[in-house]
């Protein structure tokens, strides 16, 4: 098949590499599925998106479509509602939450947009409520819409703190879907048939215990080969800018905290920055407001975005060292939107929610709950291989076979959509990970009935 002679077919269903980021979304078993569940105006719809939409993986042809959304629920034209699991991980204080919602109605009556050049009291708060809750030196902020352009903010700072431009990042990482982005990031259905990317972006395979690379499991345990390899590197360059990295992959890989403690030693001893993309999991998910603080250690940057905006509208921001504070002379992000009044009405909201609520602690909480009722549920199920978590940032790893780990991607394709016909919605991450990041508003019990729905498609999948 040519590359004009583009269509859904075979070929693309046989290339694994779409596997990487989420579920396949043009598979037999998203057909039936379908069938089964969509009705004919619903359809129709979603012919009409395709007619109009460039089509691109993971995101087309789409699912379903949605009518409306309110806490941990989404709901599709027939009224069936869904418990979301995955919400692109904007919904850390629910979906339309009402605090939120009447923040930015206020904002849009008072001041709906500030020009470039000027800025305005609600911008100026924001930028205060960040120095204000962000562990030690990371007082400085930039906002811009995205999270993709967040990160470019924080690689040109990089190059003009250090005079370098070479960087550190992560296999299997993902920074966003633009040019520069796709440079540092590691995953192949962004990269791959995009011809020459920035040059100096050294990559390293993420810390992953369950399958590492460097055979830590053949050894009896981690021994932090991963992290002294980005050392080795810092070393052998000599003039690396940055180690740009997750904290934690969305799978999630959860590292042990001398991991990053060791890198963060060795970015001080080499003179390179750490720079942590927290855009899918800060604001609470982990049981920490930041996600780096559950390590022991402070970046030189963080990006945050995704949930910061309320889960209405798009907001990312970049909070770096008051003394990287060094590009007076320079642009370096320069958007239409940077103190957009309104989205920063949204993000004070949200994280005013999340800290008078409580969900914080709630997510620390109910995390170890859930966790510790995932690994009960490994022990009866053999197509659970692995259950790891940090607060409520959660996956489950199935194989094919518990000794040789055989990742078991039919599998977990099957387990999703047999989730979603009894009501719960989530992604599956590298082909056969079930990623669980559900909004910090759930209860314990709506938990324990999406636990059930869980190990009940996991049964009917176990069974044949």
């Amino acid at each position: 098949m040519s590359k004009k002679d583009f269509s859904y077919g075979e070929p693309i269903l046989m290339n694994k590499l779409h596997r990487s980021e989420g579920d396949i979304n043009i598979s037999p078993r998203r057909v039936q599925w379908q069938n089964d569940h969509l009705d004919a105006a619903t359809r129709a719809l979603l012919d009409e998106d395709a007619r109009y939409f460039l089509r691109q993986s993971l995101s087309t042809p789409c699912l379903n479509a949605m009518t409306a959304c309110g806490g941990i629920y989404i709901e599709d034209a027939r009224g069936r509602r869904y418990m979301d699991f995955h919400g692109n991980n904007v919904h850390q204080v629910g979906f339309g939450n009402p605090e939120v919602i009447a923040a930015i109605k206020r904002q849009l009556d008072e001041l709906p947009f500030c020009t470039r050049r000027y800025t305005n009291r609600t911008a100026v708060d924001l930028a205060r409520k960040l120095a204000e809750i962000a562990p030690g030196r990371l007082k400085k902020s930039l906002f811009c819409p995205g999270g993709a352009e967040a990160i470019g903010i924080a690689l040109k700072l990089a190059r003009l703190a250090t005079g370098r431009h070479k960087t550190i990042s992560m296999w299997d990482a993902f920074h966003g879907a633009t040019l520069d982005t796709i440079s540092i990031g590691g995953e192949a259905i962004f990269r791959q048939d995009m011809g020459p990317l920035m040059p100096g972006t050294e990559h390293v395979p993420p810390a992953d215990e369950y399958r590492c690379v460097f055979g830590c499991g053949e050894r009896g345990g981690c021994d932090m080969t991963c992290a002294r390899y980005v050392e080795y590197i810092l070393e052998k360059e000599g003039d690396i800018a940055a180690v740009v990295a997750e904290p934690i992959r969305s799978t999630p890989y959860i590292p042990k905290p001398e991991y990053w403690q060791i890198i963060r030693r060795a970015c001080d001893r080499h003179g390179a920055l750490l720079i942590f993309d927290e855009i899918p999991h800060s604001l609470g998910r982990t049981g920490r407001m930041f996600t780096f603080e559950n390590f022991g250690i402070v970046p030189d940057m963080v990006v945050i975005g995704k949930g910061l905006g309320g889960g209405v509208l798009p907001l990312a921001a970049v909070i770096a060292r008051e003394d990287l504070d060094v590009a007076a002379e320079r642009a370096l992000g320069h958007y239409t939107h940077e103190k957009n009044p309104v989205l920063c009405a949204a993000a004070l909201a949200t994280i005013d929610y999340i800290e008078t609520h409580g969900l914080v602690t709630h997510a620390r909480d109910l995390g170890r709950y859930t966790l510790e009722r995932l690994k009960e549920m490994q022990t009866r199920h053999p197509l659970i291989g692995d259950v790891r978590g940090l607060g409520l940032f959660l996956g489950v790893e199935l194989v094919k076979d518990l000794r040789t780990r055989e990742r078991a991607t039919e599998e977990a394709e099957a387990v999703m959509y047999a989730a979603l016909s009894r009501g719960l919605s989530f992604k599956t991450t590298m082909g056969n990970i079930l990623t669980l990041t559900p909004a910090l508003t759930i209860t314990r019990e709506e938990m324990d009935r999406a636990l059930a729905i869980i190990e009940d498609s996991i049964a009917e999948v176990e069974k044949g």
